[in-house]
């Protein structure tokens, strides 16, 4: 598991329910990486949070971290 595939899957697991139901699949292209996050729909709330907060916190997060690595990480949270 890549470095910020692994960070994404930590962070949910923290954050839901059912952490086994966490699952994050990687889609590489040359200049930027999706991550798709799936968790259980009972826990879709509390990886969006309150106005979208929790999700922004992650993608800031992922941004950050991805700098280091010179490219581009973008997360989507498939419902």
């Amino acid at each position: 598991m890549g470095a910020m595939k692994e960070l994404i899957h930590y962070i949910a697991q923290a954050l839901v329910d059912n952490p086994d139901e966490v699952a994050v699949s990687e889609v590489e292209g040359n200049q930027t990486s999706v991550l798709e996050l799936k968790v259980a729909k009972e826990d879709l709330g509390k990886v969006i949070g309150k106005q979208g907060r929790t999700a922004r916190a992650m993608r800031t997060i992922l941004g950050a971290a991805s700098a280091k690595i010179r490219k581009r990480t973008v997360l989507e949270i498939i419902e």
